[in-house]
C-alpha cells in the first residue's frame, strides 16, 4: 500500500464524518445491489452500518501511520467473517464484490471531499485515493476468501450429513430418525425414491443427468466393491430415460422412508446384469422371485422331478425340458414342438412317457403348481 500519514486536523474532520459516510455507503449498496435490497433493514441495517463505520475507522488508523499495516489485522478478520456470513446467508460472491465496489466509490467520494475541504494538498490526493482503494481491495479479498472457505466447509459438512442420511435409508432406520437426519442434511424428502447401483467410476457423470436431490452413498461405506449407491427422487419413467445406455441396476420405486426395500432388490439383481447395460429390476421380477432362495429352488426341483430320477441323465433332461415347455404353453403341442425344434409326434411320445411316470400327479393342481415353479427357469 502507498505510504500516507494524514495530519491530525484532517483525520479529526474525517472521523467526524464517519457515521454519515457509513450511512450513505449502506444506502448506496442497498439501492444499487439488488441482493442487498432487503438485507440491511431493521436491526441488521444498524449492525451493518456500524460494521462499515468500524472498517472506515480502521482505514483512518492506517492513514495516520505511514507504512504501519498493523490496523489491517482486525479489519481483515472482520472482512473474512463478513464473507463467511454472506455465504451462510446465501448471497453470491459476485453480490459481495458488487457491494464492495459501490462502497469503495461512495467512501472515496465522501472521504476525499472532506479531506480536501480540510486542507489535504492536491499533490497528496492521488496517494490518498491509492490508499482508499488498496484498503478496500484488501478487505474485499479477505471477504472473498471467507466466502469461499464457508462454501467449501458447508459443502463438505452437507455431503457428510447426506451420506449419513443415505446410509440410514439403506439400513431401514426408523422414520423419526430419518426425518431428523434429513433436516440436518438440509435435504427435503421427496415422496418417492429409487435406488440405483452404478460403477464408482461412472458416478459423477451419472449424477449429472439425475435430480440434484439424488443422494450418493459411496460403495465402501456399505461393503460394495467399485459400486456406488444412488437414491434418486426422479419419477421412474424419467429416471429410466436418463439412465438409458448406462451400466446401472435400478431397484423398485418406494416411498422415501422405505428405500431399503429398493436397495435390497437392486442388490439381488446385480448377478442378472448382462454386461454394461441398464437393468431394470421391474422387468425381471419372476427371475428374482425364483432365484431368491437358490437352495430351495434346487430342492424343489429335485423333489418334483423324483419320478425321473431312475432314468439316464440325457433322457431325464429331455423329458424335463418337454414338461417345462408343455406347462408354459398350456399343452399346445405345436407350440411345444416349435420351441424344442422337434416334431409334434415326438412331443406326443414324450408326454405319454411323462404321464406314465407321473401318473395322476399331472392332474393335481398343487403338483402342477410346484412343477411350474420348479421348471420356470431352464436347468442351469
Amino acid at each position: 500500500m502507498s505510504e500516507l500519514a494524514l495530519e491530525r486536523s484532517i483525520l479529526d474532520a474525517l472521523h467526524e464524518r464517519l457515521p454519515e459516510v457509513a450511512e450513505r455507503t449502506v444506502t448506496a449498496v442497498t439501492g444499487e445491489v439488488p441482493e442487498y435490497a432487503d438485507a440491511f433493514s431493521g436491526e441488521m441495517g444498524a449492525t451493518i452500518q456500524g460494521a462499515v463505520q468500524m472498517a472506515l475507522a480502521g482505514f483512518l488508523r492506517l492513514a495516520s501511520r505511514s507504512g504501519d499495516l498493523t490496523p489491517l489485522g482486525p479489519a481483515r478478520e472482520g472482512a473474512y467473517a463478513l464473507g463467511r456470513g454472506e455465504a451462510r446467508s446465501g448471497r453470491t460472491v459476485d453480490a459481495l464484490l458488487s457491494a464492495y465496489r459501490v462502497g469503495a466509490r461512495v467512501a472515496w467520494r465522501e472521504l476525499s471531499t472532506t479531506a480536501v475541504e480540510s486542507g489535504l494538498g492536491s499533490e497528496t490526493v492521488a496517494q490518498f485515493a491509492e490508499l482508499v482503494f488498496a484498503y478496500i481491495d484488501d478487505l474485499s479479498a479477505a471477504s472473498v476468501a471467507g466466502h469461499n472457505d464457508q462454501l467449501a466447509t458447508s459443502g463438505r459438512v452437507r455431503q457428510r450429513y447426506r451420506e449419513r442420511l443415505g446410509l440410514a435409508l439403506l439400513n431401514g432406520a426408523p422414520s423419526d430418525a430419518l426425518a431428523d437426519s434429513a433436516q440436518r442434511a438440509d435435504w427435503e424428502p421427496p415422496k418417492l425414491l429409487t435406488v440405483v447401483l452404478v460403477p464408482s467410476a461412472r458416478t459423477r457423470d451419472t449424477m449429472a443427468v439425475l435430480d440434484a436431490r439424488t443422494l450418493v452413498v459411496p460403495g465402501d461405506l456399505v461393503g460394495l466393491d467399485q459400486t456406488d449407491v444412488l437414491l434418486a427422487p426422479d419419477p421412474r419413467r424419467s429416471l429410466l430415460r436418463a439412465l438409458a445406455g448406462r451400466a446401472a441396476v435400478v431397484g423398485p420405486t418406494r416411498e422415501w422412508g422405505a428405500a431399503a426395500s429398493s436397495y435390497r432388490r437392486a442388490l439381488r439383481a446385480v448377478d442378472l446384469q448382462n454386461g454394461p447395460d441398464l437393468l431394470d429390476t421391474e422387468a425381471h421380477l419372476a427371475t428374482l422371485v425364483l432365484t431368491a432362495d437358490a437352495e430351495a429352488l434346487h430342492d424343489l426341483r429335485s423333489q418334483v422331478l423324483e419320478p425321473l430320477a431312475a432314468l439316464r441323465p440325457g433322457t431325464a433332461e429331455r423329458l424335463a425340458e418337454t414338461l417345462r415347455s408343455w406347462l408354459l404353453h398350456q399343452g399346445r403341442r405345436d407350440d411345444v414342438a416349435a420351441e424344442l425344434h422337434v416334431h409334434a409326434q415326438t412331443v406326443r411320445y414324450r408326454m405319454t412317457q411323462l404321464r406314465e411316470l407321473f401318473g395322476e400327479q399331472l392332474a393335481d393342481p398343487e403338483v402342477v403348481l410346484r412343477l411350474t415353479v420348479a421348471l420356470a427357469q431352464p436347468a442351469s
